[in-house]
């Protein structure tokens, strides 16, 4: 790990209890120069090659997340520290080994450090639906889920939840359901990526990140149900 401090942060008004995951269309140095120009920040990066890269302290309240919500906060930049991952595609091509590497072991040490609960380890997409795509319908959630860092969900437990209002489900998970579109197809970048469809334009993915008319198919209740579940334990 190197690093290259940036002075787009400032102090922390609440704890660390969050993890918020990022890709960016840009490898290392490019990204730290587009960070540069827009006077934004992450606490790292993670580049091609799996280089990490850490611009702001941990403890300081780094420019990353925007106007975002999760559960109970709104302003993630607050309470989280953000990852950037370097992704040509924007995460709907896989990550390579190196970089999935590095994602595992830095993702490992910031949430022991700071004791993140899984269910605070989210994306981009997941805390800002309308307005982020990333990191993406390749991110493997499930893979690192399995490994520790956040959650996925166990279809047995779907039974264990009573509520069938697609909404509500997802407000419970934790996401902010105002756009219901864009709740529903975050949720489905994040647990359902099946259902994303690949934009070969990446311009036209940021400025739109989610179809204006989506609607998640009722056949996926029971995985919204089993999400449920994991995420209220």
């Amino acid at each position: 790990m190197r690093t290259h401090f940036l002075p787009y942060y400032n102090e922390r008004p609440l704890p660390v209890d969050t993890l918020v995951l990022h890709c960016s269309a840009h490898d290392t140095d490019e990204m730290i120069a587009v960070l540069e120009e827009k006077e934004l920040s992450a606490h790292y990066i993670i580049g091609l090659k799996g280089d990490i890269i850490q611009l702001v302290p941990e403890n300081k309240r780094a420019w990353h997340a925007g106007i975002s919500s999760w559960r109970k906060y709104d302003n993630l930049n607050h309470n989280s520290i953000g990852i950037e991952i370097s992704s040509l595609s924007m995460g709907q091509e896989a990550y390579n080994e190196r970089q999935l590497a590095s994602v595992e072991s830095l993702c490992r040490e910031i949430i022991d450090r700071h004791h993140i609960p899984a269910r605070n380890v989210v994306g981009h997409s997941d805390i800002a639906p309308e307005r982020k795509p990333d990191p993406g319908c390749a991110f493997p959630w499930q893979a690192l889920a399995e490994k520790g860092i956040g959650l996925w969900y166990d279809l047995t437990e779907a039974d264990e939840v009573s509520e069938n209002n697609m909404l509500l489900l997802l407000q419970k998970i934790g996401y902010n359901i105002s756009n219901p579109a864009a709740a529903m197809y975050a949720f489905c970048r994040h647990f359902i990526p099946q259902e994303i469809r690949i934009e070969q334009n990446i311009h036209h993915l940021l400025q739109n990140p989610y179809p204006q008319d989506f609607v998640l198919n009722e056949k996926y209740l029971p995985v919204l149900k089993a999400c449920c579940a994991a995420y209220q334990k």
